[in-house]
């Protein structure tokens, strides 16, 4: 047993599998504790603000809220900037993605197609531009926020650049992010990194 567990979803996406690649990166073992809906509804309630992710860290119990998850991640294992205001455009950032997160996830409980779409066209031609926009400003020169080497920070802008290209969301083209050239970089360089393709393709 590791003195990590982490719980989550049985996917490769979003906020757990964030965790999961900062985990990676960093060279940590954990327990991947994968849950369908039907085992996460049974046990939602006893879960801090009823959501996932969750670690358990062993001697320090139960921690929630993604970011809050990776900030701890980052600042032990040198993932996370140490210098008070490059952290801070790092939080940004991370919060920056939340924020997109909930903007589109918005849109996934409107019951009316016609609305639903008018809506994501709206997001993918006026909203989503300008957080693009927001995020190469946060860059800087590259190929990472903090340089050579990737940060948690780092990882939240791979799995939403992955999000959009990877034609999951209905009515929001894959091609929106392509004017952010920086933007794909740190996305592309997170996508290669060598402990990123081993954890996607175990047996090379």
């Amino acid at each position: 047993m590791s003195n990590l567990k982490l719980t989550y979803f049985d996917f490769a996406g979003s906020r757990g599998e964030e965790i999961r690649l900062a985990f990676t990166i960093a060279g940590l073992d954990f327990d991947d504790n994968r849950l369908s809906f039907e085992a996460f509804s049974k046990i939602k309630s006893e879960l801090p603000f009823g959501s996932m992710p969750v670690l358990e860290v062993k001697n320090h119990g139960v921690i929630s809220q993604t970011n809050a998850i990776l900030r701890l991640i980052g600042r032990q294992h040198g993932l996370h900037p140490e210098d008070l205001f490059e952290a801070v455009r790092h939080d940004e950032v991370m919060e920056a993605v939340e924020e997109l997160r909930h903007r589109i996830s918005a849109t996934m409980r409107i019951e009316d197609a016609a609305v639903k779409k008018a809506a994501r066209q709206k997001l993918a031609t006026d909203y989503i531009p300008h957080w693009g926009a927001g995020v190469e400003q946060l860059i800087g020169t590259g190929p990472f926020l903090a340089g050579e080497q990737p940060n948690v920070a780092d990882i939240k802008l791979y799995m939403a650049h992955k999000w959009i290209s990877s034609g999951g969301i209905d009515d929001i083209p894959t091609d929106t992010f392509d004017p952010f050239t920086k933007f794909k970089t740190v996305a592309d360089g997170v996508r290669n990194h060598p402990a990123v393709l081993k954890w996607y393709s175990p047996e090379t």
